[in-house]
């Protein structure tokens, strides 16, 4: 099936996480609307404080809000780990309301300030935390779409606020404060959505023991009861970062593995088992079979001298041959997967379960004694229930078990039955391991997989295997190439081990005191390379000038001669500047709407590189125009559709990805403190450019501040090419392990 099919489907079926990430979006809405009226009402205020000779104090109204935002965000990370994303979300439209009220009365240009403070706090907690809470909400498949709606509702904002502002502008005496304090309808309407729609993130859950609460919200995000597979990925995305490898599998029918010759016959195999209870199919270790482990290899021998990031070739291997039909092996083999063969399935695994072990009743339950733990593994307790009798123990070998899931897919890519499929076509497993220590003793632990089938099959010719049961899967002597991510299961807990009567014991991270985030996760390798992904694009994104000019636009509109294009209408040249404004905005929401379409189609770094050359361009343009007199109108008309290609080319790319991707890349034990940082840096670079504009236009003119902002954009470009990589459709907790993998690679690279 296309991918565009794909994604079409998955936001039908996804339409619970949809609607949360429109309502929460609405945060950015304000923060648009904000940003348009202060720069049209800018012009009143001047006049009515006589700040024209002030430019300092006229920065200061714009920076105030910044200022705001930059000290909560100091805060926000840490706090939103500690109490959730919901309540902070809830804080923000509160201070949203507050702020209104207060810029509606402002008797002075004190008070404005004091108000522009207060309406930064809840632009900053918007701006850090619904990006996040999107991304932990989203579907991979459609996580790129709805992470771009914060751009769409904020530029919708700006397009409502520029609306009120050029028909408030035609009265004969236009009001500053009513322009301002009509933020509060929005922000009451907001607050409303917050308190009482908005759900907890699934993912901040889990990180606090509040198993049956995440599940609860999943399965009204996804619009289905069967969340397993995802509450797996949750849990599992506790202890991601570890040392992860990747290795290749080739996996075909057991009973024709035997008869073929095999150069790996000697290494080990992992059995995987089927309904029967007997081996169904069987993985086994191969080496240059799949893009991933390719790139990898090669990242692995990188020398110093290398350009290109290592991390962002082993990303795109993942993009690279995608199957795009239903003949794959994630959408066709659940019942492979079926560890306990036709076992009943238990949907309450994280409250039935531990409960049966600890000896609870049903009682203790309902009173929610245990709803909030999670004491039993996610896995098969008994890891070899599958196992026909006659099956060899695996004191040598491996098995790859995967809990309780009798179908993945069906062939229209939908959800059938109970399924550990964590999207972007992988899969999540568990590999169970024993082998003889040195004291003769077996020790044996598990180790979680995710699986990714490559986007080749392979042949008869090559191993000779046909398909028992064929049907809607593989053809007869096709097998399936998978790479696979191999690290330490999150929940294994050895101390444990021995009070099991079968299988390991696990113990939620929440009751060790293991899970919370501190500052030395930040000096894990993964971690400190996705900071520089983050931090970097964020300041290249502010300094690229689209804060600033959005601030000004109506004034550098006009300086541009935009009067002399409306002249004949029998505006003035405010009124045009803002009709002018109005106009840009309303086409950037088709350039929105385009990006969210192709965001989990052609991807965050495609539409980067795409579009970062157009706004260069753009500012050259504009540039040149100035140098060449073509005559008032003319010059004018250039002037205005290079901004408007410019801030139409932004939104599509440089605008939401930077928060998109530092939604995406960072672990969930610390991802609100990361992403503080990356916002923080936002912020501080945002009042750096936003004050000095009016300066440099006074110095510089539009001309130089154009002209540096065209060198800017090129360094971006040359960053992204260099150090960005494709995250489109990979589960968060995938991303997070490949960042750890790429890392290290570069790390042992740079010791060589």
């Amino acid at each position: 099936m296309p991918i565009e099919k794909r994604v079409t489907r998955a936001v039908k079926k996804m339409s619970g996480a949809v609607l949360v990430a429109i309502a929460a979006a609405i945060g950015n809405m304000l923060q648009g609307w904000d940003n348009a009226t202060i720069a049209g009402s800018l012009l009143y205020i001047k006049k009515e404080f006589k700040l024209e000779s002030e430019p300092t104090v006229e920065g200061l109204i714009v920076a105030m809000s910044l200022i705001g935002a930059t000290l909560v965000t100091t805060c926000s990370g840490a706090v939103s780990d500690m109490l959730g994303r919901r309540p902070m979300l809830i804080i923000s439209s509160l201070f949203y309301f507050l702020s209104s009220l207060v810029m509606l009365w402002s008797p002075n240009v004190y008070i404005l300030l004091f108000a522009r403070l207060i309406d930064g706090l809840g632009i900053g907690l918007a701006v850090t935390l619904v990006p996040l809470y999107i991304s932990e909400t989203a579907p991979p498949e459609i996580r790129g779409l709805l992470n771009t709606l914060p751009q769409f509702t904020g530029s919708s904002g700006m397009f409502l606020s520029y609306c009120m502002v050029f028909a408030m502008s035609l009265t004969k005496a236009p009001s500053w404060r009513l322009m301002l304090g009509v933020l509060w309808i929005p922000s009451l309407i907001y607050f409303m959505l917050t308190l009482f729609f908005l759900p907890e993130s699934p993912r901040w859950l889990v990180t606090k023991g509040r198993m049956l609460e995440a599940k609860k919200v999943l399965q009204r995000l996804r619009g289905r009861d069967d969340v397993t597979g995802e509450m797996a990925l949750l849990v599992e995305g506790l202890g991601v970062g570890g040392d992860t490898t990747i290795e290749e599998y080739v996996i075909g029918p057991v009973n024709e593995f035997s008869d073929v010759e095999d150069p790996s016959a000697g290494k080990e195999h992992i059995k995987l088992y089927g309904p029967d209870r007997a081996p169904s199919m069987i993985a086994k270790p191969a080496s240059g079979q799949s893009s991933i482990g390719l790139a990898s290899r090669k990242g692995s021998i990188v020398n110093q001298s290398a350009l290109v990031d290592p991390l962002v070739k082993l990303f795109g291997s993942v993009h690279e041959n995608i199957p795009e039909t239903g003949n794959t092996l994630f959408s066709n083999f659940g019942s492979m997967f079926n560890v306990g063969g036709n076992q009943p399935r238990n949907e309450d695994w994280d409250v039935e379960e531990s409960l049966a072990r600890d000896g609870d009743d049903v009682s203790n339950a309902a009173a929610g004694d245990a709803d909030d733990s999670l004491h039993s593994p996610l896995i098969s307790r008994q890891p070899t229930s599958g196992m026909d009798k006659d099956a060899p123990a695996p004191a040598h070998g491996s098995q790859l078990s995967m809990r309780q899931a009798s179908n993945l897919q069906g062939n229209a890519g939908e959800p059938v039955g109970g399924s550990t499929a964590i999207g972007g076509g992988w899969q999540l497993a568990w590999k169970y391991s024993e082998r003889e220590g040195p004291d003769g003793s077996k020790q044996g632990g598990f180790q979680r997989v995710y699986l990714h089938q490559d986007g080749t099959l392979g042949s008869k010719r090559e191993s000779q295997l046909s398909l028992v049961g064929g049907g809607d899967g593989l053809t007869d002597g096709e097998v399936v190439h998978a790479s696979a991510l191999v690290s330490q299961q999150a929940l294994y807990n050895k101390e444990l081990m021995n009070q099991q009567p079968v299988g390991p014991a696990m113990i939620h991270p929440s009751e060790t005191g293991a899970n919370g985030p501190s500052w030395s996760d930040l000096c894990e390798p993964g971690v400190k390379q996705a900071l520089i992904v983050g931090v970097g694009l964020q300041i290249l994104q502010q300094f690229s000038g689209i804060n600033g000019v959005l601030y000004y636009t109506p004034q550098i509109l006009e300086q541009a001669g935009v009067g002399y294009l409306l002249a004949s209408l029998g505006l003035s040249s405010t009124s045009a500047s803002f009709l002018i404004s109005t106009v840009i905005t309303l086409l950037m929401l088709p350039c929105i709407a385009v990006a969210m379409r192709l965001m989990d189609i052609s991807g965050r770094r495609a539409l980067l590189l795409s579009t970062i050359p157009v706004l260069i361009a753009s500012l050259l343009i504009l540039v040149l125009a100035s140098f060449v007199d073509l005559g008032s109108a003319v010059n004018a008309g250039i002037s205005t559709a290079s901004v408007v290609v410019y801030f139409c080319s932004f939104v599509m790319g440089f605008g939401p990805i930077p928060n998109i991707l530092c939604a995406e890349i960072f672990p969930t034990r610390v991802r609100g403190l990361c992403i503080a940082i990356c916002a923080l840096t936002f912020w501080i670079c945002d009042i750096i450019v936003t004050y000095s504009l009016p300066v440099m236009l006074n110095s510089l003119g539009l001309v130089g501040v154009f002209g540096i902002y065209a060198v800017v954009c090129t360094i971006a470009w040359v960053f992204v090419f260099l150090k960005v990589p494709e995250t489109k459709g990979m589960p968060l907790e995938v991303i997070i392990e490949f960042f750890s993998v790429g890392a290290k690679q570069a790390q042992a690279a740079n010791n060589i």
